[in-house]
């Protein structure tokens, strides 16, 4: 993809998601200047390291952030003076977190009186699209400046949307996400109720995928699920329920009511609490089997009681 040559890139956090991007830019022969407090990640990505964050800014036209929340955003944007002071005129600062539309209109707004871009940029697809480079990502903030960029996250993104003014690219992310989670954990209650049943999951599936019950945990989580699989490397059942809890923190600022959080929340609180807690959002279904008397849905389980 053209444009990026001209464009030095940076990344501040190369964890799960963050690398499997940073590979992205890395793989397909662009620098990249690199920053994560965990220095092995550096170069696992190909990065060049840099001391600091801070010293990402100061040495990129573009910088990509991907963090776990606002408190982290904000720590590393507030935290160390040498991050805004190296921030310039004409820069791009792209946030590839979940966070909080507010936070995230307060940072674009401090960037701005430097001269710089914030744009919030919501990403779904989770760690497999991310690892082939084909995420959804929806932005937020100048669409001029969005075009500039363009170029750079294509080269982990298929689909870039812009979604409106600062924070709107982390609103929609934010109303994605909820869906992702009631989907997720419905799904998982589901599975768990066919297995005790006794029914073939993989036929259960196929009615649901051919169905009104439809929806991206039946057609991309639980048919590797059922295998043993639970592709490990996406977001924790504890980054799940914070960003449950970021929707409900938007609801309650726009004045909407939610009555359909009480589900996701109770189900990936139960996964954190039995242990959970940093598996990936898909061990919802063995903490909901744990409760239903120890039921797993791969065939392991079934080796092992036989």
């Amino acid at each position: 993809m053209s444009g990026t040559a001209t464009l030095r890139v940076g990344f501040v956090g190369l964890g799960n998601m963050g690398g499997r991007m940073a590979r992205c830019i890395t793989g397909a022969g662009d620098a990249l200047l690199g920053f994560d407090p965990r220095e092995a990640a550096i170069g696992e990505a190909g990065a060049t390291a840099a001391a600091t964050a801070a010293d990402v800014v100061a040495g990129s036209d573009v910088v990509l952030l991907s963090l776990p929340d606002s408190k982290v955003v904000e720590a590393v944007v507030y935290g160390d003076p040498a991050f805004l002071a190296a921030v310039r005129e004409g820069q791009v600062i792209v946030d590839l977190s979940t966070a909080a539309p507010e936070s995230t209109r307060r940072i674009a707004a401090d960037l701005a009186e430097r001269g710089a871009v914030y744009l919030d940029a919501g990403i779904s697809g989770g760690a497999a699209a991310a690892e082939v480079g084909t995420l959804t990502l929806m932005v937020g903030g100048d669409a001029e400046a969005l075009e500039r960029v363009r170029p750079v996250l294509g080269r982990f993104a298929k689909q870039v949307f812009h979604c409106g003014a600062s924070g709107a690219g982390h609103t929609v992310k934010l109303l994605n996400n909820f869906l992702n989670a009631i989907a997720l954990s419905a799904t998982a209650e589901v599975m768990v109720a066919a297995k005790k049943a006794d029914l073939d999951l993989a036929t259960v599936l196929d009615v649901l995928n051919a169905s009104s019950g439809v929806n991206f945990a039946t057609i991309n989580r639980f048919p590797r699920i059922i295998q043993g699989d639970y592709l490990e490397g996406g977001l924790t059942n504890t980054l799940m329920l914070k960003d449950v809890s970021l929707y409900l923190e938007l609801l309650g600022t726009l004045g909407v009511p939610s009555l359909n959080a009480a589900g996701p929340v109770a189900s990936f609180g139960l996964a954190r609490q039995l242990g959970y807690a940093d598996r990936i959002s898909n061990t919802v279904v063995d903490a909901l089997g744990d409760i239903a008397g120890g039921v797993r849905l791969h065939a392991p389980d079934e080796e092992a009681q036989a």
